[in-house]
């Protein structure tokens, strides 16, 4: 962003300079010096590859891809990114599998839904951004001892059906013991982003918040985070970079090229602090102020959320198959060499 703007002030200053040669009787040498540099910069800027990336939600559990945007990466690697918010992983798999985005980043589970669904040109994962989930368990009042079994016999606004927050969290639900079906009511009849004012106006005992949901809801005094479910589910692959195989066989410089400018943008997140990098994202995210998304970036930053690097595992590939068979969502599990690419992770990483 900060470098796209560069050069259009360049290109700016350079075309009034043309105005002040002419308008000073210079050289005409000089003035076709100066209109053969526009040319030039002009030039550069369309050279840019561009690609549009449909997101699954725009949300600061995000941040390196977002600190990759304002800090200027995407277009030090050649490419001109648009950004289409798809506001969940079944429209964003849609968009992809139309062309109507190149990219598409959401839940891996969509692309194994997809390839076991028969699609022939599949989506191919070639990069992981996230390594745990992103969302928050909120109560109406404080719990500083809560434990998952308070859950037990309370309603709770879950997500969709089949999609990685419900599974996640019906997962950690599990691991204490509580049956989902029996010992919960969870209620999944809510659009995903109207949770929280569902529960705002006294909807449910408990609601999954991804954010800024959570913090919104602590600082309206409506709720109050209890527990983070990315702490207690383990490392998992919560979000990836994904797009159709035939685009990734035809595009492998351009893929390169994104691949690099999000490992510049991990790098970031690794080497700053929480106050660095929400003053980074900001423009990202003008509704909220720095307080409230220095809030969140802190609290994904202490849950280790980003990894140091883009490769998506084999180990976490078969994880995240486990969770959706726990979920009884896997028709049939798929092999992790024919929906997982990681060349341009590792070669990012050198």
């Amino acid at each position: 962003m900060k470098k796209r703007m560069t050069s259009l002030l360049l290109i700016l200053t350079l075309v009034a300079s043309i105005f002040a040669v002419s308008g000073c009787g210079k050289d005409k040498k000089e003035e076709k010096k100066t209109e053969e540099k526009v040319e030039e910069v002009a030039e550069e800027t369309k050279k840019l590859e561009k690609i549009t990336l449909n997101e699954v939600a725009h949300s600061i559990f995000y941040a390196p891809m977002y600190v990759a945007i304002e800090e200027g990466y995407f277009e030090e690697e050649g490419i001109d990114l648009t950004i289409v918010t798809g506001f969940g992983a079944d429209k964003t798999m849609t968009a992809v599998i139309s062309g109507e985005a190149d990219i598409g980043f959401m839940g891996s589970e969509a692309s194994i839904y997809t390839y076991n669904e028969g699609a022939n040109d599949y989506v191919v994962n070639f990069a992981q951004l996230t390594q745990r989930a992103g969302n928050f368990l909120v109560a109406r009042e404080e719990m500083p001892e809560f434990q998952w079994k308070d859950l037990f016999g309370k309603e709770v606004l879950g997500g969709r059906k089949g999609g990685m927050p419900e599974m996640i969290f019906e997962y950690i639900l599990k691991q204490n013991g509580i049956d989902p079906q029996k010992d919960v009511k969870i209620d999944q009849s809510i659009d995903f982003g109207s949770t929280g004012a569902a529960f705002s106006e006294g909807k449910g005992d408990f609601t999954v918040e991804f954010e800024p949901g959570a913090t919104t809801l602590e600082e309206a005094g409506k709720g109050h985070v209890v527990a983070s479910l990315g702490t207690d589910s383990g490392y998992v692959p919560y979000t990836a970079f994904s797009a159709k195989k035939s685009y990734i066989e035809e595009n492998k410089e351009a893929l390169q090229g994104f691949t690099n400018a999000l490992q510049k943008g991990m790098d970031y997140v690794q080497t700053h602090t929480p106050e660095e990098i929400a003053e980074v994202i900001k423009p990202q995210f003008e509704e909220s102020s720095l307080e409230t998304i220095t809030t969140i970036v802190t609290r994904y930053y202490e849950q280790e959320t980003w990894k140091e690097n883009l490769i998506f595992e084999k180990e976490s590939f078969e994880l995240l198959q486990d969770i959706l068979d726990d979920a009884g969502e896997l028709t049939k599990r798929t092999t992790y060499e024919d929906l997982v690419t990681t060349e341009f992770a590792e070669e990012a990483a050198k």
